[in-house]
């Protein structure tokens, strides 16, 4: 693994933000939150014309067949700029669950489109149980059509089609189908909305089996990790520039140690999962053996770490953090709704455990 990122890795970066910093300025973030869906046909596009909706999918299907390092770079720079709408759920989400799970006809059928820019997509996976894993999936198929509901699913009013895990596996909903509702939820990130999805006796195609659903699912959750350090990032430049200018007792309360304290925890807390996040999109790039437990490594310290960089930032703006014409507020809730999303920091060490530990001692098991 090379530990610094190469010339075209560091081209990609830069251009994103200086891109997310043009298109979608605190303003304009603000401005389509406000909106009932957060999604503008135009700033779509332009994600589009530069490649990002096809990112890391084959040149086949219209992407441009990047690896998941630069996936995470991307959704770094795209945390940082608090990129509201359907991009994380459209792309990375149903795109890496069709190109898990799909085969090319399908392929060709529902991922193509996303990679174009021509469609939209989202998953429903989550029921009452609450849970990322998909044997705790209830929904299940008959003769090709749906009934039941699914809840927290993501853009799901502005999706062309809806890919539901279900018990027997993965299907394809399109937008307008019959029995299909949609049904708009409360959300701490206001900058994506979330809805219920209610299916009665609503026609699905079966596109693929849930067995490389945990695949695409590790893919989706490194790059809400991604996300969180760019949100970090940003929490910890606004906070420190703060401290910079905001004066108490005479002097920028810079100057007094307990909050170089607090921006030296921030700073330590963003530089850590950036390092694991990293090496997560390697690993998944490369296939490596530990790929799943780095995943959940990145997960979990991303978690805990933007939390912690939230409240921290929070509290050196005092009150003003609190105001809603600040920003800080506004990543802290991205913060926490990806903290729970993909598993939270309990449910990856429950992972890791026994990725690590359960795993090794079953296979010396059935060896003796």
């Amino acid at each position: 693994m090379q530990f610094g990122l190469s010339e075209s890795q560091e081209f990609l970066k830069d251009s994103a933000r200086k891109f997310f910093a043009g298109e979608c300025p605190s303003s304009e973030m603000r401005r389509l939150m406000e909106t009932e869906t957060a999604y503008d046909p135009q700033l779509w596009a332009k994600l589009t014309h530069q490649g990002y909706t096809g990112i890391i999918f084959s040149e086949e299907y219209g992407g441009v067949a990047l690896g998941k390092v630069e996936l995470m770079l991307l959704m770094e720079e795209a945390g940082r700029a608090l990129l509201p709408g359907p991009f994380f759920s459209a792309v990375v989400l149903a795109g890496s669950v069709i190109d898990a799970v799909a085969s090319p006809p399908f392929k060709k059928k529902y991922l193509a489109p996303i990679c174009e820019g021509r469609a939209r997509a989202t998953v429903a996976i989550l029921e009452s149980s609450a849970s990322w894993n998909v044997k705790d999936v209830q929904l299940s198929a008959a003769n090709d059509k749906l009934t039941g509901e699914k809840l927290f699913v993501s853009d799901a009013a502005v999706a062309d089609y809806i890919l539901v895990v279900a018990k027997n596996g993965v299907y394809a909903v399109n937008r307008g189908a019959p029995g299909l509702k949609i049904s708009p939820m409360s959300a701490m990130d206001l900058t994506r909305k979330l809805y219920v999805v209610e299916f009665k006796n609503t026609p699905a195609e079966l596109i693929g089996t849930t067995a490389n659903i945990p695949r695409a699912f590790d893919v989706a959750g490194t790059a809400l990790a991604a996300e969180l350090v760019g949100g970090m990032q940003r929490t910890l430049d606004v906070t420190v520039e703060y401290a910079k200018t905001r004066k108490q007792f005479g002097k920028p309360i810079g100057m007094f140690q307990a909050v170089q304290h607090q921006c030296a925890d921030m700073y330590l807390e963003t530089e850590s999962a950036r390092s694991a996040v990293y090496y997560a999109g390697w690993a998944l790039e490369e296939n490596a053996p530990d790929a799943a437990a780095a995943v959940s490594i990145a997960k979990m310290y991303a978690s805990d770490a933007g939390r912690t960089v939230g409240n921290r930032g929070i509290q050196i703006h005092g009150g003003m953090g609190f105001t809603w014409e600040n920003d800080v507020h506004l990543y802290y809730r991205r913060a926490k709704a990806n903290e729970n999303a993909f598993g939270d920091a309990t449910f990856h060490r429950e992972r890791l455990a026994q990725l690590l530990i359960d795993a090794p001692v079953a296979a010396h098991a059935s060896t003796l």
